[in-house]
Order: C-alpha cells, then structure tokens, then sequence
C-alpha cells in the first residue's frame, strides 16, 4: 500500500482558512501537522534489541515461575501424604500458593530480570538471593502472626531449596545466553565514540574481560585514528567523524554506544547526544575512568537540575566482613573432613617420591602486614631454598613473583599436585584459624611484599586467599600488572555473592588447570 504524505498547512493557510469560513462547524478543513513534532519511532536494529530482551525475560519469568512453583508444591504435596489425618487441608494448601506469590513477586521488584543484568553472573545471582531474602522475611512475620504451622515449613524448607533452585536455572540461563553470544546473537552492537587513547583502552578492557555483551562494530574516533584497531583479533571500522553519532549508528545497525570522550568543554552536549539517538539506540553508556570501581557501589543521588554519580568508599570491617568470615568457617569446616580422605594417599606418595616431611611451612604475609605460617603439601626437594640463587637467572614469573614452567626443584609428584592445586589443600586449616580467607588475594612472600608500593600494598587490606580472581583468571600466565589490578578490584569490591561465584568456578579450573605450574 503506497504511503501519502500529509500535507502540512502553514499559518497563512490557517488564516486563508478562517476567512473562507472553512473553520466552522460542520465544514472539514485540512489537515494541520506541525513539522519536527513527531515522536521518534524505533528503527529495526532497536525493534530487534528490543524483541529479544522481552524473549529473554519472558524465558526467566516461566523457569523462575517453574522452580518456585516445583519447590513450594512437593513439599505441600509430601505433607499431605504423608499425615494421616490433616486438619485444615485448606492451610496446607493455601500456604504454598501464597509462598510462590510473595516469592515471584519479590524476583520481579528487585529487576532480577532486567535487561542490565542479564547475563551478569554476581548482580543477577545477588538479586535473587536478595529477593529471596525478602519474602522470606514477609512470609516469616505472616507466620508468626497467624500461627500458621505450614507456612513455617515452607520457609524452613522450600525457600532455600528453591533459591538453590533459581540459582542453578539462572546460570543455565547465563551459559545459553554467552553461547548465542558467541555466534553473535543477543549482543549489543556497539560503536564506540571519543579518543583514540580513550576508545583503546576501552577495547583493551573488553578484551582482557572476554565480556560478550558488547559486539563493537565501529569506532568514531576524533582527530587522527593512528594505527587500525582490533578487538579479539578482529578489525574494527573506523566511521566517518563528519557524520552525526546517530547517522553512524542507524548506518552500522547499533543498538548501543559507549562515549569514550571528555564532554566538559561542551556541558550540553550530552543532552544533544541523548536526544539524537532516541529511536535509534536503546543505551548510551559513558565510559569513566574509575576503572576498578564495582557496579553497586556506583550511585545516582539527583539533586533538582544536577545529577550526581556518588561513589561509596570501601570497608575493610563491619557487618559484611563477619559473614565472610562465617562463609570462611562454613566452607574450611566442610572441606577439611573431605582432605581427611585424600590427604592419606598424598602423603603416602610424597613420601615415597622424595625424602622429606609432607607438609612445608613457610611464612607469608596476611592482613595488615602480619605474617603466618603458610601449609602446603611439600612439591619440591628438601633443598629447594638453597638452589634458588643459581635459578635467578631462568626466571619467568611476573614482578617480583619467581616462578618456572619446568623448575627443576620440583619433584613428580610435586608437578602433579601443582597441576591441580592439590598442594593448597593444607590451606583450610589456615583458613579455620583466620590467618587466611577462602577467597581473596594471593598471600605474598615476606621479601614480594617489602618492595610493594603504596598502591600494591592495598592487597594486604583483606586477608590472604587460597583462591581468588587471579587464581581463575591465568595465574602464572599473568602479567605482574594485570595480577596487581585483579586483587585490587576484588579488594575494593568483594561480595559474598562473588565469592560464591569464585569457588564454583575455581572447581572448574582445578578439573581444567590453566597457568599452574
């Protein structure tokens, strides 16, 4: 069907018209279409942006809606079989309807399902446990108040056996999600706008983070674009400056953009941008330089016509460090009944291998400065200290950090419990004590920690872990620097969450070993 134009009626036909009398009543005058007032529709990039949010969505409200419902009527379902005779069969049945209710409701005010945090691992997984959280509260003062037996049942077992459950749907979510990201589906197509130094670094993040969320298909880069960039081994087009950030993201079919770039010279210039790309992207994202500073502790306190981003500053005590210390307990408790069973036949083995005792002490640095005996299973000779001078010299690690792919000081058995972290089980115990944490930055040798810095030295603000990011992130195959930033980032900006992530995903590096030596 062919489209007509309207026609747009100036002032002076207005006034034609009145004099002509066709403004009465009765009598049809011509279309009026006040030019550059129409609202701006999506384009079909941002249609399709759009289309599989709503898909993504609509998929966790059924598997949230699954599990709530799968967890709230076995446990109804086991109490009516289970009594011989039930009084109320009403309030056995209402209970459960009215948990799954709380509970769905709950996931939905705390956006567990937003677009921002699909996909986002900690924030997700931290949303729920929060929502969880809360209608376990509500539904525990209900209870209370109305003596009502098996709601309290519901919450002493279907609540946290159904969080579990959320937690494991979420993360299946999350694997689909980052596989159809990697054949370029459900990503946001992204263009990156500023500096050269800017937009690079940018690139150099993404690329260091494996982030999936963001398929860069252009950079605008102002004055000189230099060298070619690349992302993952892939170019990146360099767009035209003297088109508009809008006609280059409706040209290369963006749905994002990310501002690399100092807006101060030109304080409305954000405004401009904004509206410019309505109808055209569903984000723009300002880059900053606070680099290292995690989502939650980032903030809008808006003041009338001034828009403030507040940082919070982090702690290193408080209510949030207690739990963490109880995870620790919880979690060493648990794990040195286990090391019971296999740290017999270790033993056994490094004593046949080597002469020698089966664990090795040695001093390393916690928190504050303070230093601790470290145990591990012993992986090198008796001698290993005194041959480290004429080893100097082969050394491959990063900074201060002495490390060997092939050191000849350790023994076969010793590779092998390097290989998959098998020497760092003693570590529990340093854990059960408090010298150290499960989770947190790797413990340093006396003489590593004598030549930090006053920036590096801010690793030493948490306790000592026996895993952590740089554990799940290479290793040995880091650079001094990248190891550096990691444990400051995890320093400023830990969680309990996090740490959760962190020890399920240091089991799969343990089963697949990367950078251990």
């Amino acid at each position: 069907m062919q489209r007509v134009a309207r026609p747009v009626a100036s002032p002076q036909a207005v006034a034609g018209a009145r004099s002509r009398g066709w403004l009465t009543a009765g009598v049809a005058a011509p279309a009026l279409v006040l030019p550059g007032a129409r609202s701006p529709r999506p384009t079909s990039t941002l249609t399709r942006r759009l289309e599989w949010e709503r898909r993504s969505r609509a998929r966790l409200v059924v598997a949230d809606t699954a599990v709530a419902l799968a967890a709230v009527t076995t446990l109804a379902a086991a109490m009516l079989v289970g009594e011989a005779v039930i009084e109320a069969p009403e309030r056995v049945l209402a209970a459960p309807v009215l948990t799954a209710m709380v509970w769905l409701t709950a996931l939905a005010a705390f956006h567990s399902r937003d677009a921002s945090v699909l996909g986002a691992g900690a924030t997700e997984y931290r949303r729920v446990a929060h929502a969880t959280g809360l209608a376990f509260a509500l539904l525990a003062v209900g209870a209370l108040a109305v003596d009502w037996p098996e709601l309290r049942q519901q919450l002493l077992v279907a609540l946290p056996v159904g969080m579990l459950g959320l937690l494991l749907a979420r993360w299946q979510c999350r694997r689909w999600l980052v596989a159809r990201r990697r054949e370029g589906e459900f990503a946001s197509r992204t263009i990156l706008v500023g500096e050269r130094e800017e937009i690079g670094y940018v690139l150099e993040r993404l690329d260091a983070a494996r982030d999936l969320t963001f398929h860069v298909v252009g950079a605008a880069v102002r004055g000189d674009p230099g060298e070619p960039l690349e992302l993952r081994g892939r170019a990146v087009p360099v767009l035209p400056t003297s088109a508009t950030v809008a006609e280059n993201a409706e040209r290369m079919g963006a749905d994002t953009v990310i501002l690399a770039a100092s807006t101060d010279a030109d304080p409305e210039y954000l405004t401009r941008l904004r509206r410019q790309l309505e109808g055209t992207c569903a984000e723009l994202i300002l880059f900053s330089r606070l680099t290292d500073v995690a989502g939650p502790r980032i903030s809008f306190r808006p003041v009338d016509g001034l828009p403030l981003i507040q940082v919070r500053i982090p702690t290193f005590d408080g209510g949030r460090h207690v739990l963490k210390r109880a995870l620790d307990v919880v979690v060493s408790s648990c794990a040195l009944v286990a090391i019971a069973i296999v740290a017999v036949p270790i033993a056994i083995a490094i004593a046949l291998d080597s002469p020698g005792p089966v664990l090795f002490r040695q001093q390393r640095i916690g928190r504050d400065g303070q230093s601790f005996p470290m145990l591990k299973f012993r992986t090198m000779h008796v001698d290993a200290e005194q041959r480290l001078e004429e080893l100097r010299e082969r050394n491959e690690g990063a900074g201060p950090l002495f490390k060997m792919k092939d050191d000849p000081r350790v023994t076969r058995v010793g590779a092998f419990l390097r290989r998959h972290s098998l020497d760092e089980l003693p570590q529990f115990w340093n854990v059960l004590r408090g010298d150290m944490s499960v989770v947190g930055p790797r413990p340093p040798l006396p003489h590593e920690a004598s030549s930090y810095d006053e920036v590096v030295k801010r690793r030493l603000y948490l306790k000592p872990g026996i895993t952590g990011l740089w554990q799940i992130s290479g290793r040995s195959d880091l650079t001094w620097q990248d190891s550096v930033r990691l444990d400051l980032r995890y320093v400023e900006n830990w969680s309990v969450m996090e740490d959760l992530m962190i020890i399920l995903r240091t089991a799969r590096v343990v089963l697949h070993p990367s950078g251990a030596y």
